[in-house]
């Protein structure tokens, strides 16, 4: 099989990012890349991807939309929603970073996260420090921001981590990024990055 073909199998069959799958309409406003940082607190832990896509739906749908949202939602409310999706075991933890989490980009970021990255001053790797801040925020969340945002912050391209590189090796496709991005178009950068992740995760 052709990489061209490979690839494109790829996107027709796994290539809906994990943004899109939790209702988050990706661009560069603030709420959208407020709840993709949402996602990426949910992820951080040891839990299946469908839980945590669950979650982020159940926290949305329950008006914790934004920054101000969740501040301003009771602790108890946000280990409701997240019970509702099974998100177990790590519920009150998680409660709590999301409502440090959302009062920090309140307080540092003025509820924006284009203050972040305009504080990164287009240093992809400054901008995963400032992402660490954040309460849970990890090596693996700060990757996951950078695989779903790098469509709208072009400085985060191209963004394929461990997980995609081994997956991408496995289906005989170059596993360094430049020459993965070199596969695709920019705007098919995060649809590929999230196919190779979804197929290393259901290997």
């Amino acid at each position: 099989m052709s990489r061209a073909t490979t690839v494109k199998r790829l996107l027709d069959e796994h290539g809906q990012t994990y943004a899109e799958e939790a209702g988050i309409r990706l661009k560069d406003t603030p709420m959208p890349l407020y709840q993709l940082l949402t996602l990426c607190v949910l992820f951080s832990v040891r839990i299946k991807a469908d839980i945590a896509v669950a979650a982020a739906r159940e926290l949305f749908d329950a008006g914790m939309r934004t920054p101000r949202g969740m501040a301003d939602a009771t602790w108890q409310d946000r280990v409701d929603a997240l019970g509702r999706a099974h998100y177990r075991r790590y519920d009150e933890s998680t409660a709590t970073a999301l409502g440090e989490g959302a009062q920090l980009v309140l307080d540092r970021y003025h509820g924006d996260l284009r203050r972040l990255r305009d504080e990164a001053g287009g240093d992809a790797g400054r901008l995963r420090e400032l992402l660490r801040e954040f309460p849970r925020i990890g090596p693996v969340g700060a990757d996951i921001f950078s695989r779903e945002a790098q469509g709208v912050w072009p400085e985060l391209r191209p963004a394929f981590d461990k997980r995609a590189q081994g997956a991408a090796d496995e289906l005989g496709l170059p596993h360094s990024p430049d020459k993965l991005a070199a596969l695709v178009g920019d705007d098919d950068l995060p649809r590929l990055a999230a196919a190779l992740v979804r197929v290393e995760l259901t290997a």
